[in-house]
C-alpha cells in the first residue's frame, strides 16, 4: 500500500515537474521574441520605414471598415502576430484610410494609387461612399488610379469602380447580387427541445424576435425590410453607374437578364464582366505588374514595381499619438457597436463608459461643442438613457451636440442621438427602428423531459423567478407593461426633441426601419451628409470660425503608449504567418446559429427592456 502511494506522489511530481518546465520554456521563448523583436527595432536602421520616389500606394485593404476599432491589448495583439495567430475579426479603422488618400495626393513622392481591396470583407455603404469621394479627388492631381483584382465583391467592385482603370484576372469573377436580408428562425427547433420562448415587445415592425417565435418572415416585416433594401440597393446602382458612366439599368436584377448576356460570354464570368463594361480590360498578375513597372520603375518587391503599402504609408505619416493645444475643438466621441451595460472596450458601446467620454468633453474648456459619431443597432434600453442623458448635460453646459449616423443608428442609436440639436444622416443610414421589446426563455419542460423538476417556497410571488420555472401569467403581464412604458418614453423623447407631435411619432415608429434619405423626408434626421458635415455644423453652432477636432478617448497612461509602441513595432518586425481559413460549411453555419443566440448572451439590460435593431445588421 506503502508503495502504492509513493508510486502515485511519483507520478505526480513527475508531471508537476514536466508541466513547470514547458512552463518556463514557453515563456522564456516569449521573452526570447520580444527581446530580439526590441533589439531589431532599436538597433536596425533597416527597420526605418520611408517612400520611394514615384511610388504607389497601394490601397491594400484587409478586414472591416470601421468608424471605431476594438481595443485590443498590445501584448496579446503581439502574441498573435508572433504565433502567426490571424485576427479572428479584423478591422480597418475609415479615418486612416481617408487621411492616407488625402495625403497622397499632395505627397509628391507617391505617383499613383493601387486598389488592391481583396481582403476587404465587410462595409457599410456611408463608409464606402466617403473613400469613393477621396478617391475623386484624389484623381483631381492628374495621379491615376489603378483597380486590379482576381476577384470582386459588391463592396470591393464599389471602390473599383472610381478606379481611371479596372482591370480583373481573365479567370476572375465578379457578381451583383444586391442587398438581402435573410436570417435563420428557430421556433420549431424551440418547441422540439421544449423550450418555451416569452416575448414582449411594442411595435407592428419590431421583428428582432422574429426568428425565436416564428418559422418564417412576418408579412410587415417583409414589407418593410424590401422597401429600405431597394432604397439602398437604388442608391448603389446610382453611385456605380456615375461612376463608370453606363446606366443603372446595366445591373441585371434577374436571373433571366443575366443569363441572356451570361450566354453571349460563353459562360465566363470575367469576359461577361468585361462585355458589360464592368471592368477596363482583362488582365493577369504580369501583365498589370508590367504595366505597373512601366509607370513607376522596377522594384525588387514582391510586387515588383516601386511601391509603399497603405500599413507602412500610415507609419510614416501618421504620428503615433495626437499632440495637446490650447485651440478650441469640435470634440468626437464615437459610439460604435452594441450599446451595454456598464463599461465596455472601444468598438463597443457601454452606458457608463460612452457617457465617461461625453463628460470628459464636457469638463475639457478647449471643447467647444461636439459630434456623437454613431454607428450602432442598438441595445440596452436603460444604457441608452444614461448615454442620453449625459448629452443633455453637455448641452446644459453650453456645448452644442451634432449626431452623425453612419451606417446604423438604429433603435438604441437612435435614442442616444435624438436629443442632439442637429442630426445629420447618410443618404444610407439605416435607422429609425423606434420600438422597444424584451424577451427570454424558460426550460421547465425540457427539465421535466429529462427528469428535472423544481419546487420550493418563497415569501412573495415573485420569489424564484428564473429559467427552471414556468412564468406566471401576472409577471408577464407585468413585464408587458414595463415594455409599454419605455416604448412611451421612446415615443415622448423623440416627439419632443424632434418637434413633432406624439401621434406622429407612433406612425412612423412600431420598430420601423428607415434609409437615411427617407428619414430625411419624415423629420426625424435634419440633413444628410457624413462625420465632416456633422464638424461644420457643430462648429457653426458654437460660433467657432477657427477650430481643430479632437476624438474624444480613452486616455492611455504613459506606461500603456509605450508597450503599445515597443509590441507593435516588434510585432511588426517578427513578421506574420498566414493560415488557411477553414471551408468546413457545416461549422461556419453552426457559428452562425450560434451568433444569433449570441447576441441575446450580450445583451445586459439589468431591467431586460432593448431598443435593438437586430434585422437591420446585414
Amino acid at each position: 500500500m506503502a508503495s502504492e502511494k509513493n508510486w502515485t506522489k511519483g507520478l505526480f511530481i513527475g508531471l508537476w515537474t514536466v508541466l513547470n518546465f514547458c512552463r518556463k520554456v514557453f515563456f522564456n521563448i516569449v521573452f526570447i521574441v520580444i527581446v530580439v523583436g526590441l533589439v531589431i527595432v532599436i538597433s536596425s536602421d533597416n527597420g526605418k520605414i520611408t517612400v520611394p520616389s514615384d511610388s504607389a500606394l497601394v490601397l491594400d485593404l484587409h478586414g472591416e471598415l470601421v468608424i471605431e476599432e476594438r481595443r485590443v491589448d498590445p501584448f496579446e495583439g503581439f502574441m498573435q502576430e508572433a504565433f502567426g495567430q490571424k485576427e479572428e475579426h479584423p478591422e480597418v479603422l475609415l479615418r486612416d484610410v481617408v487621411f492616407a488618400i488625402e495625403n497622397a495626393q499632395h505627397d509628391k513622392r507617391i505617383k499613383a494609387l493601387v486598389l488592391d481591396v481583396q481582403g476587404l470583407q465587410r462595409a457599410g455603404m456611408d463608409k464606402l461612399q466617403q473613400i469613393a469621394a477621396a478617391l475623386d479627388t484624389f484623381k483631381t492631381s492628374g495621379k491615376p488610379v489603378y483597380a486590379i483584382g482576381d476577384v470582386y465583391t459588391q463592396s470591393q467592385y464599389f471602390l473599383a469602380a472610381h478606379a481611371d482603370h479596372v482591370y480583373l484576372n481573365p479567370m476572375g469573377f465578379m457578381l451583383m447580387e444586391g442587398y438581402g436580408r435573410y436570417r435563420m428562425y428557430f421556433k420549431s427547433a424551440l418547441e422540439k427541445l421544449k423550450a418555451t420562448t416569452h416575448v414582449f415587445k411594442v411595435g407592428t415592425y419590431k421583428s428582432a424576435i422574429e426568428p425565436f417565435i416564428r418559422d418564417d418572415m412576418s408579412e410587415p416585416a417583409r414589407q418593410a425590410n424590401q422597401a429600405w433594401l431597394d432604397s439602398l440597393w437604388g442608391q448603389y446602382k446610382q453611385s456605380v453607374a456615375q461612376a463608370r458612366g453606363f446606366a443603372p439599368e446595366n445591373f441585371d436584377d434577374t436571373v433571366d437578364d443575366f443569363m441572356a448576356k451570361f450566354r453571349e460570354a460563353d459562360g465566363d464570368f470575367a469576359q461577361y464582366a468585361l462585355d458589360n463594361g464592368w471592368v477596363d480590360a482583362l488582365k493577369t498578375r504580369e501583365q498589370v505588374r508590367d504595366e505597373l513597372i512601366a509607370l513607376l520603375g522596377k522594384d525588387d518587391s514582391r510586387r515588383g514595381y516601386t511601391n509603399i503599402s497603405y500599413e507602412n504609408y500610415l507609419h510614416v505619416i501618421k504620428p503615433p499619438f495626437a499632440l495637446g493645444n490650447d485651440m478650441q475643438k469640435v470634440g468626437i466621441v464615437v459610439a460604435k457597436g452594441e450599446i451595454l451595460d456598464g463599461e465596455q472596450k472601444p468598438g463597443t458601446i457601454g452606458g457608463d463608459s460612452t457617457a465617461r467620454l461625453l463628460r470628459k468633453a464636457r469638463m475639457d474648456n478647449n471643447v467647444k461643442a461636439v459630434v456623437l459619431y454613431v454607428d450602432s443597432p442598438g441595445g440596452s434600453a436603460f444604457a441608452s438613457e444614461v448615454i442620453r442623458q449625459e448629452v443633455a448635460q453637455l448641452q446644459a453646459a453650453g456645448k452644442p451636440v451634432v449626431a452623425a449616423m453612419s451606417t446604423y443608428a438604429a433603435s438604441g442609436g437612435y435614442w442616444i442621438s435624438a436629443s442632439a440639436d442637429k442630426i445629420i444622416a447618410a443618404p444610407t443610414t439605416i435607422t429609425g427602428s423606434i420600438g422597444v421589446f424584451g424577451m427570454f426563455m424558460t426550460f421547465e419542460n425540457s427539465l421535466a423531459h429529462l427528469g428535472i423538476h423544481t419546487d420550493g417556497v418563497g415569501t412573495t410571488e415573485f420569489a424564484g423567478l428564473g429559467a427552471t420555472r414556468p412564468l406566471d401569467d401576472k409577471v408577464g403581464q407585468m413585464i408587458q407593461l414595463s415594455v409599454e412604458n419605455v416604448y412611451d418614453q421612446f415615443l415622448e423623447l423623440v416627439s419632443t426633441a424632434r418637434d413633432i407631435p406624439k401621434q406622429d411619432v407612433d406612425s412612423i415608429a412600431q420598430g420601423r426601419v428607415w434609409i437615411g434619405e427617407k428619414a430625411l423626408e419624415l423629420g426625424l434626421v435634419d440633413e444628410l451628409g457624413y462625420l465632416d458635415d456633422a464638424v461644420s455644423a457643430a462648429a457653426e453652432l458654437a460660433n467657432l470660425e477657427k477650430y481643430d477636432t479632437q476624438y474624444v478617448e480613452h486616455s492611455l497612461s504613459a506606461q500603456e503608449r509605450f508597450w503599445q509602441d515597443v509590441f507593435g513595432q516588434a510585432s511588426a518586425m517578427t513578421g506574420k504567418v498566414a493560415f488557411a481559413d477553414s471551408d468546413q460549411q457545416l461549422i461556419k453555419m453552426i457559428n452562425r446559429v450560434m451568433s444569433e443566440f449570441g447576441v441575446l448572451q450580450r445583451l445586459n439590460d439589468p431591467r431586460g427592456t432593448y431598443v435593438y435593431c437586430l434585422e437591420c445588421t446585414f
